[in-house]
Protein backbone atom coordinates (compact mmCIF):
# COMPACT_ATOMS: atom_id res chain seq x y z
CA UNK A 1 0.00 0.00 0.00
CA UNK A 2 1.46 3.10 -0.90
CA UNK A 3 1.10 6.61 1.11
CA UNK A 4 0.44 9.93 -0.34
CA UNK A 5 1.94 12.99 2.05
CA UNK A 6 1.25 16.81 0.73
CA UNK A 7 1.27 18.08 4.34
CA UNK A 8 4.91 19.15 4.04
CA UNK A 9 7.32 17.92 0.77
CA UNK A 10 5.19 16.01 -1.58
CA UNK A 11 6.32 11.91 -1.04
CA UNK A 12 5.05 8.93 -1.77
CA UNK A 13 6.43 6.24 0.63
CA UNK A 14 5.79 2.33 0.00
CA UNK A 15 6.82 -0.66 1.90
CA UNK A 16 10.66 0.18 0.82
CA UNK A 17 10.62 4.13 1.67
CA UNK A 18 9.97 7.32 -0.30
CA UNK A 19 9.43 6.73 -4.15
CA UNK A 20 11.62 8.84 -6.38
CA UNK A 21 9.30 10.82 -7.93
CA UNK A 22 10.32 12.18 -11.93
CA UNK A 23 10.74 15.88 -12.72
CA UNK A 24 8.76 18.62 -11.42
CA UNK A 25 6.19 18.71 -13.75
CA UNK A 26 5.52 15.06 -13.03
CA UNK A 27 5.39 16.63 -9.19
CA UNK A 28 2.76 18.82 -10.30
CA UNK A 29 0.74 16.90 -11.57
CA UNK A 30 0.59 14.51 -8.72
CA UNK A 31 0.00 17.13 -6.63
CA UNK A 32 -3.03 18.44 -8.51
CA UNK A 33 -4.45 14.95 -9.03
CA UNK A 34 -4.12 14.29 -4.78
CA UNK A 35 -5.86 17.81 -4.49
CA UNK A 36 -8.52 16.48 -6.17
CA UNK A 37 -8.29 12.82 -4.81
CA UNK A 38 -11.06 10.40 -6.24
CA UNK A 39 -12.41 13.31 -8.63
CA UNK A 40 -11.82 13.69 -12.13
CA UNK A 41 -9.64 16.57 -13.07
CA UNK A 42 -9.63 17.44 -17.03
CA UNK A 43 -6.67 17.49 -19.01
CA UNK A 44 -7.59 21.34 -19.83
CA UNK A 45 -7.02 21.92 -15.76
CA UNK A 46 -3.66 20.14 -15.77
CA UNK A 47 -2.18 21.81 -18.70
CA UNK A 48 -3.47 25.21 -17.52
CA UNK A 49 -2.31 24.40 -14.14
CA UNK A 50 1.24 22.63 -14.99
CA UNK A 51 2.08 25.87 -17.73
CA UNK A 52 0.36 28.61 -15.30
CA UNK A 53 -1.74 29.24 -18.22
CA UNK A 54 0.57 29.86 -20.66
CA UNK A 55 -0.38 26.29 -22.60
CA UNK A 56 1.50 24.87 -25.16
CA UNK A 57 0.39 23.55 -28.41
CA UNK A 58 2.06 20.04 -27.38
CA UNK A 59 0.63 20.21 -23.39
CA UNK A 60 -2.04 17.38 -23.97
CA UNK A 61 1.05 14.77 -25.18
CA UNK A 62 3.12 16.37 -22.03
CA UNK A 63 0.30 15.71 -19.96
CA UNK A 64 -0.27 12.30 -21.30
CA UNK A 65 3.71 11.31 -20.78
CA UNK A 66 3.38 12.52 -17.44
CA UNK A 67 0.81 10.71 -16.23
CA UNK A 68 2.05 7.38 -17.95
CA UNK A 69 5.53 7.62 -16.12
CA UNK A 70 3.47 8.55 -12.76
CA UNK A 71 1.15 4.77 -13.46
CA UNK A 72 4.96 3.49 -13.81
CA UNK A 73 5.80 4.90 -10.59
CA UNK A 74 2.46 3.84 -8.49
CA UNK A 75 0.73 1.28 -9.96
CA UNK A 76 -1.51 1.82 -13.66
CA UNK A 77 -4.16 1.08 -11.75
CA UNK A 78 -4.39 4.16 -9.46
CA UNK A 79 -4.61 6.73 -12.20
CA UNK A 80 -8.08 5.69 -13.78
CA UNK A 81 -8.80 7.37 -17.52
CA UNK A 82 -11.55 9.39 -16.80
CA UNK A 83 -13.31 11.85 -19.72
CA UNK A 84 -12.78 14.47 -19.74
CA UNK A 85 -9.50 13.79 -18.18
CA UNK A 86 -8.09 11.64 -14.78
CA UNK A 87 -8.70 10.32 -11.34
CA UNK A 88 -6.41 9.19 -8.61
CA UNK A 89 -7.65 6.83 -6.86
CA UNK A 90 -6.62 6.97 -3.39
CA UNK A 91 -7.92 5.21 0.26
CA UNK A 92 -9.16 7.75 3.03
CA UNK A 93 -5.58 5.80 5.18
CA UNK A 94 -3.66 6.72 1.85
CA UNK A 95 -3.50 10.07 2.15
CA UNK A 96 -2.12 12.18 4.56
CA UNK A 97 -4.56 14.98 4.37
CA UNK A 98 -7.48 12.84 4.53
CA UNK A 99 -6.44 10.92 7.44
CA UNK A 100 -6.11 14.78 9.07
CA UNK A 101 -9.82 15.62 8.50
CA UNK A 102 -11.12 12.61 9.42
CA UNK A 103 -8.91 13.50 13.15
CA UNK A 104 -10.26 16.43 13.02
CA UNK A 105 -13.67 15.98 12.40
CA UNK A 106 -13.94 13.03 15.15
CA UNK A 107 -12.18 15.62 17.34
CA UNK A 108 -14.50 18.79 16.86
CA UNK A 109 -17.82 16.24 17.69
CA UNK A 110 -15.84 15.37 20.93
CA UNK A 111 -15.71 18.59 22.07
CA UNK A 112 -19.60 19.20 20.81
CA UNK A 113 -20.35 16.12 22.82
CA UNK A 114 -17.83 17.53 26.06
CA UNK A 115 -15.25 15.71 25.59
CA UNK A 116 -12.38 17.72 25.53
CA UNK A 117 -9.76 15.53 26.72
CA UNK A 118 -10.46 13.19 23.69
CA UNK A 119 -10.62 16.27 21.03
CA UNK A 120 -7.20 17.74 22.46
CA UNK A 121 -5.53 13.93 21.96
CA UNK A 122 -7.16 13.81 18.28
CA UNK A 123 -5.90 17.01 17.48
CA UNK A 124 -2.60 16.41 18.67
CA UNK A 125 -2.44 13.23 16.82
CA UNK A 126 -3.35 15.23 13.87
CA UNK A 127 -1.10 17.94 13.74
CA UNK A 128 1.46 15.75 13.93
CA UNK A 129 1.05 14.88 10.68
CA UNK A 130 2.01 17.72 9.30
CA UNK A 131 5.69 17.95 7.71
CA UNK A 132 6.18 21.61 7.71
CA UNK A 133 4.84 24.04 4.81
CA UNK A 134 2.13 21.78 2.47
CA UNK A 135 3.79 21.06 -1.26
CA UNK A 136 6.36 22.57 0.20
CA UNK A 137 8.65 21.89 -2.97
CA UNK A 138 6.30 23.23 -5.11
CA UNK A 139 5.72 26.30 -3.62
CA UNK A 140 6.95 27.93 -6.26
CA UNK A 141 4.21 26.51 -9.24
CA UNK A 142 1.37 29.23 -9.53
CA UNK A 143 -1.40 26.71 -8.90
CA UNK A 144 0.11 25.80 -5.82
CA UNK A 145 -0.34 29.11 -4.02
CA UNK A 146 -3.98 28.85 -3.41
CA UNK A 147 -4.28 25.54 -2.46
CA UNK A 148 -1.29 25.81 0.71
CA UNK A 149 -2.77 29.12 1.85
CA UNK A 150 -5.69 27.17 2.24
CA UNK A 151 -3.84 23.87 3.84
CA UNK A 152 -2.10 26.48 6.27
CA UNK A 153 -5.38 27.84 7.22
CA UNK A 154 -7.02 24.31 8.39
CA UNK A 155 -3.88 23.70 9.88
CA UNK A 156 -4.35 26.79 11.96
CA UNK A 157 -7.74 26.18 12.71
CA UNK A 158 -7.49 23.00 14.12
CA UNK A 159 -4.56 24.43 16.49
CA UNK A 160 -6.85 26.88 17.29
CA UNK A 161 -9.78 23.80 18.27
CA UNK A 162 -6.79 22.47 20.21
CA UNK A 163 -5.76 25.64 22.29
CA UNK A 164 -9.79 25.35 22.73
CA UNK A 165 -10.40 22.05 24.33
CA UNK A 166 -6.99 22.60 26.38
CA UNK A 167 -8.60 25.18 27.64
CA UNK A 168 -11.85 23.63 28.72
CA UNK A 169 -9.60 20.47 30.76
CA UNK A 170 -8.03 23.50 32.36
CA UNK A 171 -4.52 23.72 30.58
CA UNK A 172 -4.54 27.58 30.81
CA UNK A 173 -1.32 28.12 32.05
CA UNK A 174 0.33 25.51 29.56
CA UNK A 175 -0.55 27.12 26.64
CA UNK A 176 -0.09 30.62 27.64
CA UNK A 177 3.45 30.64 25.90
CA UNK A 178 2.25 28.96 22.75
CA UNK A 179 -0.74 31.80 22.06
CA UNK A 180 2.00 34.45 22.65
CA UNK A 181 3.74 32.77 19.89
CA UNK A 182 0.73 32.24 17.63
CA UNK A 183 0.00 35.69 17.97
CA UNK A 184 2.81 37.53 17.13
CA UNK A 185 3.06 35.02 14.03
CA UNK A 186 -1.02 36.00 13.61
CA UNK A 187 -1.61 39.29 14.78
CA UNK A 188 -4.76 39.88 12.97
CA UNK A 189 -5.90 36.78 14.31
CA UNK A 190 -8.59 37.72 16.81
CA UNK A 191 -9.88 34.16 17.71
CA UNK A 192 -5.90 33.79 18.75
CA UNK A 193 -5.51 37.11 20.83
CA UNK A 194 -9.46 36.02 22.58
CA UNK A 195 -7.64 32.44 23.63
CA UNK A 196 -4.70 34.29 24.92
CA UNK A 197 -6.79 36.67 26.95
CA UNK A 198 -9.28 33.91 28.50
CA UNK A 199 -5.43 31.66 29.02
CA UNK A 200 -3.85 34.43 31.05
CA UNK A 201 -7.03 35.46 32.97
CA UNK A 202 -7.84 32.10 34.14
CA UNK A 203 -3.74 31.92 35.01
CA UNK A 204 -4.41 34.44 37.69
CA UNK A 205 -2.99 37.24 35.21
CA UNK A 206 -5.97 39.84 34.62
CA UNK A 207 -3.46 42.61 34.03
CA UNK A 208 -2.14 40.55 31.52
CA UNK A 209 -5.08 39.59 30.26
CA UNK A 210 -6.32 43.46 29.72
CA UNK A 211 -2.67 44.48 28.01
CA UNK A 212 -2.89 41.64 25.48
CA UNK A 213 -6.68 43.09 24.74
CA UNK A 214 -4.72 46.77 24.31
CA UNK A 215 -1.92 45.36 21.83
CA UNK A 216 -4.50 43.56 19.82
CA UNK A 217 -6.67 46.79 19.00
CA UNK A 218 -3.52 48.45 18.84
CA UNK A 219 -2.40 45.58 16.21
CA UNK A 220 -5.93 45.57 14.13
CA UNK A 221 -6.11 49.67 14.65
CA UNK A 222 -2.44 49.97 12.86
CA UNK A 223 -2.69 47.46 10.43
CA UNK A 224 -6.35 47.13 9.19
CA UNK A 225 -7.59 50.81 10.52
CA UNK A 226 -10.60 48.69 12.36
CA UNK A 227 -11.52 48.57 15.66
CA UNK A 228 -11.85 44.73 17.32
CA UNK A 229 -15.16 42.63 16.70
CA UNK A 230 -17.87 43.28 19.77
CA UNK A 231 -16.96 39.65 20.87
CA UNK A 232 -13.42 40.72 21.91
CA UNK A 233 -14.53 43.90 23.27
CA UNK A 234 -16.90 42.05 25.31
CA UNK A 235 -14.74 39.75 26.75
CA UNK A 236 -12.21 42.77 27.83
CA UNK A 237 -15.44 44.12 29.65
CA UNK A 238 -15.48 40.25 31.70
CA UNK A 239 -12.54 40.37 32.32
CA UNK A 240 -12.29 44.26 34.16
CA UNK A 241 -15.79 42.96 35.87
CA UNK A 242 -14.21 40.01 36.73
CA UNK A 243 -17.42 37.67 35.25
CA UNK A 244 -17.97 34.18 36.83
CA UNK A 245 -18.83 33.18 33.63
CA UNK A 246 -14.64 33.22 32.74
CA UNK A 247 -13.77 31.09 35.79
CA UNK A 248 -14.36 27.97 34.41
CA UNK A 249 -14.50 26.06 31.29
CA UNK A 250 -18.35 26.63 29.61
CA UNK A 251 -20.04 23.84 29.55
CA UNK A 252 -20.21 21.96 26.62
CA UNK A 253 -22.80 23.47 23.94
CA UNK A 254 -23.64 22.16 20.14
CA UNK A 255 -21.66 24.57 18.04
CA UNK A 256 -22.17 24.53 14.53
CA UNK A 257 -19.68 23.03 12.08
CA UNK A 258 -18.24 25.45 9.78
CA UNK A 259 -17.49 29.39 10.80
CA UNK A 260 -20.58 31.64 10.47
CA UNK A 261 -17.89 33.79 8.35
CA UNK A 262 -18.18 36.96 6.62
CA UNK A 263 -19.38 39.01 3.45
CA UNK A 264 -16.48 41.17 2.24
CA UNK A 265 -17.72 44.00 0.00
CA UNK A 266 -14.87 45.56 -1.96
CA UNK A 267 -16.19 48.39 -4.40
CA UNK A 268 -13.88 50.05 -6.61
CA UNK A 269 -15.31 53.31 -6.38
CA UNK A 270 -17.97 55.53 -4.64
CA UNK A 271 -20.38 55.00 -7.31
CA UNK A 272 -20.29 51.02 -6.39
CA UNK A 273 -20.74 51.28 -3.12
CA UNK A 274 -24.39 51.71 -2.84
CA UNK A 275 -25.89 48.86 -5.61
CA UNK A 276 -23.19 46.70 -3.31
CA UNK A 277 -24.49 47.39 -0.31
CA UNK A 278 -27.83 46.86 -0.85
CA UNK A 279 -27.36 43.18 -1.89
CA UNK A 280 -25.16 43.24 0.69
CA UNK A 281 -27.26 44.29 3.88
CA UNK A 282 -30.33 41.96 2.51
CA UNK A 283 -28.04 39.07 2.47
CA UNK A 284 -26.74 39.68 6.04
CA UNK A 285 -30.32 40.51 7.43
CA UNK A 286 -30.72 36.70 6.47
CA UNK A 287 -27.55 35.70 7.04
CA UNK A 288 -25.35 35.24 10.23
CA UNK A 289 -22.55 37.08 8.52
CA UNK A 290 -20.17 39.42 9.53
CA UNK A 291 -20.48 42.51 7.39
CA UNK A 292 -16.89 44.08 5.89
CA UNK A 293 -16.62 46.92 3.89
CA UNK A 294 -13.26 47.77 2.44
CA UNK A 295 -12.47 50.32 0.19
CA UNK A 296 -9.08 49.87 -1.18
CA UNK A 297 -7.66 52.95 -3.06
CA UNK A 298 -4.59 53.54 -5.39
CA UNK A 299 -3.95 57.76 -4.07
CA UNK A 300 -3.49 59.28 -0.80
CA UNK A 301 -5.82 61.80 -1.74
CA UNK A 302 -8.51 59.40 -2.95
CA UNK A 303 -8.16 58.34 0.96
CA UNK A 304 -10.41 60.60 2.79
CA UNK A 305 -12.60 60.66 1.21
CA UNK A 306 -13.20 56.98 1.01
CA UNK A 307 -13.33 56.30 4.43
CA UNK A 308 -16.01 59.51 4.95
CA UNK A 309 -18.33 57.30 2.12
CA UNK A 310 -17.97 54.29 4.32
CA UNK A 311 -18.79 56.42 7.74
CA UNK A 312 -21.69 57.05 5.91
CA UNK A 313 -22.60 54.05 4.84
CA UNK A 314 -22.10 52.47 8.19
CA UNK A 315 -24.37 55.03 9.81
CA UNK A 316 -27.60 54.34 7.59
CA UNK A 317 -27.23 50.78 7.90
CA UNK A 318 -26.44 50.48 11.72
CA UNK A 319 -29.14 47.88 11.82
CA UNK A 320 -26.44 44.80 10.32
CA UNK A 321 -23.67 46.97 12.08
CA UNK A 322 -20.82 46.90 9.11
CA UNK A 323 -17.33 47.01 10.02
CA UNK A 324 -15.64 49.07 7.29
CA UNK A 325 -12.21 50.49 6.54
CA UNK A 326 -10.30 52.11 3.75
CA UNK A 327 -6.77 52.09 2.80
CA UNK A 328 -4.09 52.61 0.24
CA UNK A 329 -2.84 49.65 -2.38
CA UNK A 330 -0.03 48.55 -4.36
CA UNK A 331 -1.70 45.18 -5.13
CA UNK A 332 -5.26 45.07 -5.44
CA UNK A 333 -6.06 41.54 -6.42
CA UNK A 334 -3.39 40.33 -3.41
CA UNK A 335 -5.57 42.44 -0.82
CA UNK A 336 -8.91 41.29 -1.74
CA UNK A 337 -7.33 38.26 -1.27
CA UNK A 338 -5.77 38.82 2.03
CA UNK A 339 -9.19 40.43 3.50
CA UNK A 340 -10.38 37.54 2.27
CA UNK A 341 -8.48 34.58 4.29
CA UNK A 342 -7.85 36.96 7.05
CA UNK A 343 -11.55 37.28 7.73
CA UNK A 344 -12.65 33.90 6.62
CA UNK A 345 -15.02 35.35 4.23
CA UNK A 346 -17.34 33.05 2.19
CA UNK A 347 -18.59 35.69 -0.24
CA UNK A 348 -16.54 38.70 -1.70
CA UNK A 349 -19.06 41.01 -3.64
CA UNK A 350 -17.52 43.42 -6.20
CA UNK A 351 -18.64 45.54 -9.01
CA UNK A 352 -18.28 44.17 -12.45
CA UNK A 353 -15.48 45.89 -14.35
CA UNK A 354 -17.07 47.40 -17.69
CA UNK A 355 -14.78 45.08 -19.89
CA UNK A 356 -16.85 41.88 -18.34
CA UNK A 357 -18.33 41.07 -21.27
CA UNK A 358 -15.21 40.78 -23.09
CA UNK A 359 -12.28 37.71 -23.04
CA UNK A 360 -9.90 37.15 -21.56
CA UNK A 361 -10.67 39.02 -17.87
CA UNK A 362 -7.85 41.45 -16.45
CA UNK A 363 -5.08 40.09 -14.95
CA UNK A 364 -6.66 41.16 -11.37
CA UNK A 365 -9.72 40.14 -11.59
CA UNK A 366 -8.25 36.51 -13.03
CA UNK A 367 -5.93 36.58 -9.77
CA UNK A 368 -8.77 36.99 -7.77
CA UNK A 369 -10.84 34.51 -9.51
CA UNK A 370 -7.86 31.57 -9.10
CA UNK A 371 -6.43 32.43 -5.84
CA UNK A 372 -9.90 32.89 -3.59
CA UNK A 373 -10.82 31.03 -0.86
CA UNK A 374 -14.30 32.43 -0.80
CA UNK A 375 -16.96 32.68 -3.50
CA UNK A 376 -16.32 35.73 -5.92
CA UNK A 377 -19.82 37.59 -6.98
CA UNK A 378 -19.35 40.40 -9.87
CA UNK A 379 -22.76 42.58 -9.66
CA UNK A 380 -23.44 43.85 -13.51
CA UNK A 381 -26.34 46.53 -11.59
CA UNK A 382 -28.83 45.89 -8.74
CA UNK A 383 -32.41 46.00 -9.04
CA UNK A 384 -34.12 49.31 -8.27
CA UNK A 385 -36.77 47.59 -6.31
CA UNK A 386 -36.56 44.38 -5.13
CA UNK A 387 -40.07 43.62 -5.04
CA UNK A 388 -41.16 43.79 -8.15
CA UNK A 389 -41.02 42.27 -11.46
CA UNK A 390 -40.72 37.96 -11.48
CA UNK A 391 -38.14 36.90 -9.08
CA UNK A 392 -34.37 35.51 -9.11
CA UNK A 393 -33.54 33.45 -12.08
CA UNK A 394 -30.21 31.10 -12.40
CA UNK A 395 -29.56 29.71 -15.72
CA UNK A 396 -28.47 26.48 -14.49
CA UNK A 397 -26.32 23.41 -15.81
CA UNK A 398 -25.39 21.49 -12.77
CA UNK A 399 -21.83 22.37 -13.43
CA UNK A 400 -19.06 23.72 -9.87
CA UNK A 401 -19.98 27.39 -10.26
CA UNK A 402 -23.78 27.02 -11.27
CA UNK A 403 -24.49 25.36 -7.27
CA UNK A 404 -22.54 28.78 -6.06
CA UNK A 405 -24.97 30.91 -8.29
CA UNK A 406 -27.27 28.74 -7.12
CA UNK A 407 -26.88 29.57 -3.63
CA UNK A 408 -26.28 32.80 -3.55
CA UNK A 409 -29.60 33.05 -5.26
CA UNK A 410 -31.29 30.71 -3.15
CA UNK A 411 -30.77 33.65 -0.47
CA UNK A 412 -31.48 36.73 -2.16
CA UNK A 413 -34.68 34.72 -2.98
CA UNK A 414 -35.82 33.78 0.59
CA UNK A 415 -34.35 37.10 2.11
CA UNK A 416 -36.14 39.16 -0.79
CA UNK A 417 -39.35 37.14 -0.41
CA UNK A 418 -39.32 36.50 -4.74
CA UNK A 419 -39.68 33.70 -6.47
CA UNK A 420 -36.54 31.70 -7.06
CA UNK A 421 -36.37 30.14 -11.10
CA UNK A 422 -34.34 27.61 -12.80
CA UNK A 423 -33.64 27.55 -15.96
CA UNK A 424 -32.66 24.78 -18.22
CA UNK A 425 -32.68 23.49 -21.87
CA UNK A 426 -35.67 21.89 -23.20
CA UNK A 427 -35.47 18.56 -24.86
CA UNK A 428 -33.59 17.74 -28.31
CA UNK A 429 -34.50 14.15 -29.43
CA UNK A 430 -33.18 15.13 -32.69
CA UNK A 431 -29.87 15.23 -30.74
CA UNK A 432 -30.62 12.98 -28.00
CA UNK A 433 -30.65 14.82 -25.38
CA UNK A 434 -33.45 15.13 -22.76
CA UNK A 435 -34.90 17.89 -21.11
CA UNK A 436 -33.54 19.31 -17.81
CA UNK A 437 -36.36 19.39 -15.51
CA UNK A 438 -34.84 16.00 -13.70
CA UNK A 439 -31.61 18.01 -12.75
CA UNK A 440 -33.49 20.81 -11.69
CA UNK A 441 -35.90 19.22 -9.74
CA UNK A 442 -32.36 17.87 -7.72
CA UNK A 443 -31.20 21.19 -7.32
CA UNK A 444 -34.27 22.62 -5.86
CA UNK A 445 -35.05 19.99 -3.47
CA UNK A 446 -31.16 21.03 -2.58
CA UNK A 447 -31.95 24.21 -2.17
CA UNK A 448 -34.84 23.53 0.27
CA UNK A 449 -32.55 22.38 2.97
CA UNK A 450 -30.82 25.43 3.64
CA UNK A 451 -33.47 27.83 2.51
CA UNK A 452 -37.21 28.74 2.62
CA UNK A 453 -37.95 28.78 -1.20
CA UNK A 454 -39.00 26.33 -3.79
CA UNK A 455 -37.03 26.95 -7.01
CA UNK A 456 -39.30 26.86 -10.05
CA UNK A 457 -38.11 24.74 -13.23
CA UNK A 458 -38.53 27.33 -16.84
CA UNK A 459 -37.09 25.33 -20.09
CA UNK A 460 -36.27 26.88 -22.57
CA UNK A 461 -34.72 26.28 -26.37
CA UNK A 462 -30.68 25.45 -25.83
CA UNK A 463 -30.24 29.09 -27.75
CA UNK A 464 -29.26 32.70 -26.65
CA UNK A 465 -32.54 34.81 -27.55
CA UNK A 466 -34.50 32.38 -26.02
CA UNK A 467 -32.46 32.41 -22.63
CA UNK A 468 -32.60 35.94 -23.08
CA UNK A 469 -36.23 36.25 -23.54
CA UNK A 470 -36.87 33.88 -20.73
CA UNK A 471 -34.97 36.21 -18.27
CA UNK A 472 -36.81 39.51 -19.81
CA UNK A 473 -38.77 40.08 -16.61
CA UNK A 474 -36.45 38.88 -13.10
CA UNK A 475 -35.55 41.23 -10.63
CA UNK A 476 -32.32 39.94 -11.29
CA UNK A 477 -30.37 36.93 -12.88
CA UNK A 478 -27.28 35.06 -10.97
CA UNK A 479 -25.29 32.87 -12.84
CA UNK A 480 -21.76 30.79 -12.57
CA UNK A 481 -19.46 31.66 -14.37
CA UNK A 482 -17.87 29.34 -17.43
CA UNK A 483 -15.89 26.41 -16.36
CA UNK A 484 -13.37 27.50 -18.99
CA UNK A 485 -12.81 31.44 -17.80
CA UNK A 486 -9.45 30.99 -17.62
CA UNK A 487 -9.52 31.36 -21.39
CA UNK A 488 -13.29 32.54 -22.30
CA UNK A 489 -13.52 35.25 -19.75
CA UNK A 490 -16.76 34.62 -18.47
CA UNK A 491 -18.44 32.59 -21.29
CA UNK A 492 -21.10 33.81 -24.49
CA UNK A 493 -24.09 33.29 -22.91
CA UNK A 494 -23.12 35.43 -19.43
CA UNK A 495 -21.48 38.31 -21.73
CA UNK A 496 -24.82 37.79 -24.13
CA UNK A 497 -26.53 38.65 -20.43
CA UNK A 498 -24.64 41.86 -19.66
CA UNK A 499 -24.76 42.81 -23.35
CA UNK A 500 -28.18 42.58 -24.14
CA UNK A 501 -30.61 41.58 -21.13
CA UNK A 502 -30.93 44.30 -19.69
CA UNK A 503 -31.85 43.13 -16.27
CA UNK A 504 -29.00 42.95 -13.48
CA UNK A 505 -26.81 40.08 -13.46
CA UNK A 506 -24.65 38.52 -10.57
CA UNK A 507 -21.74 36.34 -11.96
CA UNK A 508 -20.55 33.68 -9.22
CA UNK A 509 -16.89 32.09 -8.97
CA UNK A 510 -17.08 29.39 -6.45
CA UNK A 511 -14.61 29.47 -3.84
CA UNK A 512 -12.47 26.75 -2.33
CA UNK A 513 -14.74 26.13 0.31
CA UNK A 514 -18.12 24.14 -0.53
CA UNK A 515 -21.27 25.98 0.00
CA UNK A 516 -24.39 25.17 1.97
CA UNK A 517 -25.40 23.09 -0.87
CA UNK A 518 -22.58 20.79 -0.69
CA UNK A 519 -22.68 17.25 1.01
CA UNK A 520 -22.43 17.72 4.90
CA UNK A 521 -19.66 15.39 5.14
CA UNK A 522 -17.43 17.99 3.56
CA UNK A 523 -18.63 20.98 5.13
CA UNK A 524 -16.70 21.02 8.09
CA UNK A 525 -14.02 23.79 8.96
CA UNK A 526 -11.36 21.06 7.94
CA UNK A 527 -12.86 19.84 4.82
CA UNK A 528 -13.19 22.34 2.59
CA UNK A 529 -12.25 21.65 -1.02
CA UNK A 530 -9.10 22.89 -1.95
CA UNK A 531 -9.67 22.26 -5.36
CA UNK A 532 -8.49 25.44 -7.56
Amino acid sequence: MLEFRILGPLEVVDENGPVRLGGAKQRAILAVLLLSANRVVSIDRLADDLYAGATPVTALKQVQRHVSDLRKLIGASAIETRPPGYLLRVAAEELDLALFERLAEEANDALVDGNAQRAADLLRRALELWRGTPLADLAYESFARAPIERLEEMRLSALQLRIEAELEIGRHADVVAELEQLVGEYPVREGLWAQLMLALYRSGRQADALAAYRAARETLVVELGIAPTPALQELERAILAQDVSLDAAPAAKSRPLASAGALLVVPSNDGAVEGLMALAVLLVRALPKDLIVARVVVDEFELGNAATSLELIRERTADVTPRVAAFITEDFSADVIRLAATYEADLVLLDAPGDLDTAPLSADLATILRESSADVALVHGVPETWGERDGIFVPFGGAENDWAALELAAWLASAARLPLCLVGSRSDLSRGRRDASRMLADASLAVQRIADVVAHPVLVEPSQPALLEAVDAATAVVVGISPRWRQDGIGAMRQALLRDGGVPVVVVRGGQRPGALAPRESRTRFSWSIEC
